[in-house]
């Protein structure tokens, strides 16, 4: 990538994906992404659980009543889970974590998509974690945060277009409410 200010602007969720398999090489440069992220007091509360197996992304895809069914059709995915008694803001740390990972996805030419687990249901108003840990036998003591969906982009997508930036949302010094 030429520079972070074009990485940014032209990264966007994806959410179809080709039939082809990432490189033993995209995914290490995934996970390193992850790995070398910054936590609370270098604390590093996050884990990973990379899957390629379909028929555990096909049951990934059904984690929560709606906005997973795309893993169904990623080549690989990687749930980020966190534990608690290691970082008191484990939420930020493995949130940093999956951003460093949807930004190294954009970098290799990959696409990818973030998939909210935490504090998400399933249609059955049971907790979207509890369906993830089940499938992918996680200790009980870890929390799931998210699964990125990744790999060859299926689809087109445009640029974040910067004339919506909301820049009335910046406040110098002081956040001064707009006066009526």
């Amino acid at each position: 990538m030429e520079s972070f200010a074009k990485l940014i602007g032209i990264r966007r969720s994806m959410r179809k994906f080709t039939e082809e398999l990432l490189t033993q090489d995209e995914v290490v440069a995934l996970l390193r992404s992850a790995l070398i992220a910054p936590s609370s007091k270098g604390s590093h509360p996050w884990e990973f659980v990379v899957v390629e197996d379909k028929e555990l992304l096909r049951q990934l895809a059904r984690c929560k009543d709606r906005g997973a069914e795309l893993i169904e059709g990623a080549p690989l995915a990687v749930a980020v889970l966190a534990d608690p008694a290691v970082s008191d803001v484990w939420i930020e740390d493995a949130s940093v974590a999956t951003t460093m990972m949807l930004l190294q996805a954009e970098d290799l030419g990959l696409g990818a998509c973030w998939v909210q687990v935490r504090n998400r249901t399933m249609e059955d108003g049971k907790p979207a974690e509890e369906m993830v840990r089940a499938i992918l036998h996680i200790p009980e003591h870890l929390r799931v945060l998210s699964i990125v969906a990744v790999g060859h982009k299926g689809m087109e997508r445009k640029p974040f277009n910067e004339d919506r930036l909301l820049w009335e949302k910046v406040h110098i010094n002081t956040f001064d409410a707009p006066k009526e």
